[in-house]
This record gives C-alpha cells, sequence and structure tokens, in this order.
C-alpha cells in the first residue's frame, strides 16, 4: 500500500476503534491492518484506552463529542509514544491526565464538564469555639525583679533573680556601658561577698542596643541583696537592689 492510501487509513483509525465508519471503510481499514504494524499497534493502544475510559461516571459527561475528536485523540497517542525517558515519562504523567479528558469526550460521546456544572452542594456547618489561649507558667517562688539607673554613668539594668537549691539564676538587659569595657555582673551577699555571676566585652553593638546576659551564682536566694554591673577596674556602673 502506498504512503497516501496508508495516511488515509491511518486517519480512519480513530473512527474504527469508535465503531462509526460506513462497511466500506471498515473493510479498507481492516485489509490495511493485516499488512501494517504499526497501525495494529495504534489500534490497540486506542482499545485499551477505550475500556480505561469505561470507569468514567457518566453524571460527569454531556452530549456532543468535539468535532475531530478521533483525530484529537490519535495525536494523543501519538504524543504519548514520542515522550521517552524517565523525565519524559514524569511530565507525560501530569499531560496525561489532560489527554485523558479529550479522551473522555471522544469516546464517550461527551464533554467531561466536572463539579462546575453541578448544582452548588451547601457546606456543612463549621463549628467555631473560642481560640485557644496561650498559657504562661507563673516563675517560682521567690523570683525577684528589679531595675534601676546609675545617675553619674547614666547605665541601667533591668534584672531577675530566680532561686534555685542554695545559688541563683541572673537574668539582666543592660544598657548605657560605653563600648570596649570588660565589665562583670556581681551577685552581692548580706555577707558583703559578691560573687561573679558573668563576664562580657561591650561591643559597638552592645553599647547601642544593649546588652543581655544570663548568668548564676552560688549565693543562697535569702542572701542575695543587690547586682552590680562592675569594670575590670573596679569601677561600678550601675547596682540594682533586690
Amino acid at each position: 500500500m502506498n504512503t497516501e492510501q496508508h495516511q488515509l487509513s491511518a486517519r480512519l483509525l480513530g473512527a474504527y476503534v469508535l465503531g462509526v465508519l460506513e462497511a466500506a471503510d471498515v473493510d479498507s481499514v481492516e485489509r490495511h491492518l493485516t499488512a501494517c504494524s504499526s497501525c495494529r499497534q495504534e489500534v490497540a493502544e486506542l482499545r485499551d484506552l477505550e475500556r480505561v475510559l469505561d470507569e468514567v461516571p457518566p453524571e460527569l459527561l454531556v452530549d456532543g463529542p468535539p468535532e475531530g475528536g478521533d483525530l484529537l485523540l490519535q495525536r494523543t497517542l501519538r504524543q504519548a509514544r514520542a515522550e521517552q525517558g524517565v523525565r519524559q515519562r514524569r511530565r507525560w504523567a501530569v499531560a496525561g491526565t489532560a489527554a485523558a479528558v479529550v479522551a473522555a469526550a471522544v469516546l464517550t460521546g461527551g464533554v467531561l464538564l466536572g463539579r462546575a456544572t453541578s448544582p452548588a452542594e451547601p457546606l456543612p456547618p463549621v463549628a467555631v469555639g473560642p481560640a485557644p489561649t496561650a498559657t504562661v507558667a507563673p516563675p517560682p517562688a521567690g523570683t525577684r525583679t528589679n531595675s534601676a539607673t546609675d545617675r553619674s554613668t547614666g547605665a541601667r539594668m533591668t534584672l531577675t533573680v530566680t532561686p534555685a537549691m542554695g545559688w541563683v539564676r541572673v537574668s539582666a538587659a543592660i544598657t548605657g556601658i560605653p563600648v570596649g569595657q570588660r565589665c562583670h555582673l556581681l551577685v552581692n551577699g548580706k555577707d558583703g561577698v559578691a560573687v561573679d555571676a558573668g563576664s562580657w566585652l561591650v561591643s559597638p553593638v552592645g553599647a547601642k542596643a544593649g546588652t543581655t546576659l544570663d548568668g548564676s551564682a552560688l549565693v543562697a536566694p535569702a542572701d542575695v541583696t543587690s547586682v552590680s554591673v562592675v569594670n575590670d577596674s573596679g569601677q561600678t556602673f550601675v547596682t540594682v537592689p533586690v
């Protein structure tokens, strides 16, 4: 069979699978199929797709196949065969969804519409309750807070002292200390002994925005009288009583 006859028969394969050809055309296509393996393969794929699309629910369809639908189906299958390799097969998994819509229109005599054509169904009411509230744990018993500003140096400290078993945790926010100062956070006890709870070097950012320091000192909670910021030279920048 020459090329022109092959192309004519190949264009009729979609209609052949649909069963809408005249008897003479059916005979012509079937004679062509006996000699053409590629067209036999295409017919087999069309029939496989037809069986899959039989599962499309009828309520999703309306009457009226698109014009030239059989050719659309054939072109869709040719595109699938052209996709080769792992990456191409992944892309076809997405494109196959759209192809199935076209094929459904061709093989079942309808157009897939989806939920947009159905009457709107009312949504079930949603119970609205009070918004959850965050639970903030109270500080441990004996926790003390205070703040103070030293008039001579301009330094300020806001302080929290939290008791533990025979010692204390100290959290301090300190501002107004000049850049470059090597400072210590000292916890002062009733016996006059100062215990170092932490130290730092004041950076340009710390001098401008302040420093936050967490430390601890081996001083009995009941013995703490105040907390001070003192530099290496012994200068006191600020003391906060607690």
